[in-house]
């Protein structure tokens, strides 16, 4: 047994696959099954049961896969105290980020993490929440920034931001809207919103069943630069942060009105694996984040109009 036929192994389990395991690790999928096989001939145990959509965890595999993560960790926080010893962190941090997110903090946090952690890297990846809750979970990402995260027991989170959500629609030209919005009133105006499992989408939902509502979908489409040049076109109306739009190309196009009765807020949350422990690098990212999320964030106006 080796430590790459174990980091294979994990990554394959987490995975639930070998096609994505060597798409995500970058090794051939040949070699990726020929180091687990031999892993389990090693261990004169099957840890994987293969079939058409990829594999299953035995109870064998479980056992080990539990082991493997502790073995692994135990290497890593090795290399971070000889590292220490040098004075500095170093390793890998791979962090998820929402788009709307990623273009207000993803270069602040850069600059802070090569000041503050000059021998180690990151790696940012921008994805829809739901996606980056289970990356969180299969290894993939080590931590994330997620709007409304489900719950989990393979999750820990903590909300470190809340935000209003408001009604977007086209700026008037003449006049003024109104400041705000019930949420009764909301759910008869028509909606370009994103697919479920969207946060937004499921969040909107769930508030207006609460109250015996349900929205009226004028149209159904992923990412917020579409949504808002659909709302440009008049297609319908829009529900998003004030950080959504305050960051579209052109913002002054849009006026907002704050959702009440009850008011409609997103949670920001940030969220790593309880599956496995972090490491002093990846601990000292979350409180980077935490950091650069408070001054950046913490102060974005909140337009009821525009």
């Amino acid at each position: 047994m080796d430590l790459k036929q174990l980091e294979y192994f994990v990554h394959v389990a987490e995975l639930g696959s070998f096609t994505r395991a060597s798409i995500v690790i970058d090794v051939a999928q040949p070699a990726l099954s020929r180091q687990v096989r031999q892993l389990e001939v090693e261990l004169r145990q099957n840890l994987l049961t293969r079939n058409g959509r990829g594999v299953i965890v035995t109870d064998a595999g479980k056992l080990l896969l539990e082991h493997a993560r502790g073995i692994l960790h135990q290497i890593e926080r090795a290399k971070e105290d000889l590292g220490l010893l040098r004075g500095a962190l170093a390793g890998r941090v791979a962090v998820g980020l929402p788009p709307s997110i990623s273009k207000r903090i993803a270069v602040p946090l850069t600059r802070a993490f090569r000041q503050q952690l000059p021998d180690a890297s990151l790696s940012i990846t921008e994805a829809l929440s739901s996606a980056m809750q289970e990356s969180v979970t299969a290894g993939r990402l080590d931590l994330a920034l997620l709007y409304n995260p489900a719950p989990s027991a393979e999750i820990d989170s903590v909300v470190i931001l809340e935000e209003d959500l408001y009604l977007v629609g086209p700026a008037q030209p003449a006049g003024e809207p109104d400041e705000e919005i019930s949420m009764r009133e909301l759910a008869s105006k028509p909606l370009v919103i994103p697919t479920k499992p969207n946060s937004i989408r499921m969040l909107v939902e769930a508030e207006m069943a609460n109250i015996g509502c349900r929205p009226t979908i004028a149209m159904e489409i992923d990412g917020v630069a579409a949504i808002l040049d659909l709302v440009i076109d008049g297609v319908g109306l829009a529900v998003l942060s004030s950080n959504a739009v305050l960051t579209a190309p052109r913002p002054e196009a849009f006026a907002m009105r704050r959702i009440v009765d009850p008011p409609l807020r997103s949670r920001l949350a940030l969220a790593l694996s309880s599956q496995r422990p972090t490491t002093l690098t990846q601990q000292a990212v979350l409180k980077l984040i935490q950091e650069v999320v408070s001054q950046t964030m913490s102060g974005s106006p909140s337009l009821a109009k525009t």
